[in-house]
């Protein structure tokens, strides 16, 4: 128990995270998140809660509730995500990747981290606040889907009004204890490339997409150092990167053979005061030159566009994560950013909501064999969320 605040359940924190670990939810077919939103939902029925379900697409829910306080305040709430990226290999891992275990203070296994540790420390701090008595306004605990993917339960979430009142949210990815107050944005990009097919020893018979695609990854080339040199390195999240990511030649059925076509794949990462619009303008221009001089069609797809998000240090919600860290450490904490992507850059797009970024485990150790969440700080985590609610809900923050 925190001196002065409420009293979570620190081995509850421990076993709900190692139950959800035990579930694999990985985002790809056939495994989904359906289990372990039922989890989810059980275990906040067994509170006394009333859960939505919300249907995303089949088998893959949001799990919503509304946790009332008794008394008249702001709205906060807490979000976290259900799915976990592929274990990959499993025998580059010393553990079971979906066992859950415990060894030498250490809970291990895919999503240990990123994220079910935050999803059950905050789950369990909310019910903490809940018992320790009435408290002013409302508390939010939205567990989504598809974080990993197309974040299609944040979208979803926002378009059925759920994040209508939200004051703040506090996004439990892992930050590694750092108050993130920015996070990068990411626009998934694909050019796909229509030549025409010839003889390789006839190369001027044809149209061949890989040499047009070769100059397109130039392009980007020049286009990041562009952007690094325009915004600089940005004191929490870096420099913006523009990386060709997947190439594919098509129908190339051997190797005297030119193409008819390719794809590539780009992965732009972004910071504040860079304008999507105007870069991806600069795109569809680089594009057009290079289909120019080539005679090759490029068709530009964009496959998602996240803004970067940028909260200031005075929001409320900050403030009381800051005072919550503090109180229950005993040390300021460093303000950071993330240097991915959360849900929180679409609840802040589609919803208008202000998001800060505070978890337990590791910045760097999520989508890693071996991934694991320290127990002290999955159950530091439970007990600032609940001290940074009461802080919020009070208006001390």
């Amino acid at each position: 128990m925190i001196d002065g605040g409420p009293a979570v359940d620190h081995g509850a924190v421990v076993e709900l995270t190692r139950r959800l670990v035990r579930i694999p939810s990985v985002n790809r077919e056939g495994e989904r998140e359906g289990k372990v939103a039922a989890l989810v939902a059980e275990v906040m029925v067994g509170f006394g809660w009333d859960p939505m379900i919300d249907q995303v697409a089949p088998g893959r829910p949001n799990v919503v509730v509304r946790v009332e306080g008794g008394l008249p305040g702001p709205t906060l709430m807490f979000e976290g995500h259900t799915d976990v990226v592929t274990e990959g290999d499993s025998s580059a891992w010393t553990v079971d990747p979906f066992g859950g275990d415990v060894i030498d203070g250490r809970l291990y296994g895919r999503g240990s981290a990123d994220m079910k540790g935050g999803v059950a420390a905050m789950i369990h701090a909310v019910r903490a606040v809940e018992l320790a008595g009435p408290f002013p306004g409302t508390i939010v605990l939205a567990v989504l889907c598809d974080e990993e993917g197309m974040m299609s339960g944040a979208k979803a979430f926002v378009a059925a009004g759920h994040g209508d009142g939200v004051d703040g949210v506090i996004v439990c990815e892992p930050e590694g204890g750092e108050v993130c107050t920015t996070q990068k944005g990411a626009i998934r990009l694909r050019v796909d490339a229509q030549g025409k097919m010839a003889h390789g020893a006839m190369p001027h018979e044809g149209r061949n997409p890989i040499g047009a695609l070769a100059l397109v990854v130039a392009a980007l080339g020049d286009l990041e150092v562009e952007l690094q040199e325009k915004h600089g390195e940005h004191p929490h999240l870096g420099f913006p990167y523009v990386t060709p990511s997947v190439f594919d030649a098509g129908s190339l059925p051997q190797l005297n053979v030119i193409p008819s076509d390719g794809v590539l794949a780009i992965d732009v990462r972004t910071v504040p005061g860079l304008d999507h619009s105007a870069l991806l303008d600069r795109v569809h221009a680089e594009l057009a030159t290079v289909s120019s001089s080539t005679g090759v069609d490029l068709i530009l797809m964009v496959i998602d566009d996240r803004p970067p998000t940028e909260t200031s240090q005075d929001h409320p919600v900050v403030q009381a994560l800051v005072a919550a860290h503090r109180q229950v450490t005993g040390e300021d904490p460093v303000i950071g950013g993330v240097p991915g992507t959360t849900d929180g850059t679409i609840l802040h797009r589609d919803g208008g909501l202000d998001v800060v970024v505070y978890g337990p485990g590791g910045k760097w150790i999520a989508h890693q064999a071996d991934e694991y969440v320290e127990l002290d700080d999955l159950t530091a985590a439970a007990d600032v969320y609940a001290v940074a609610a009461l802080e919020f809900l009070a208006g001390k923050g």
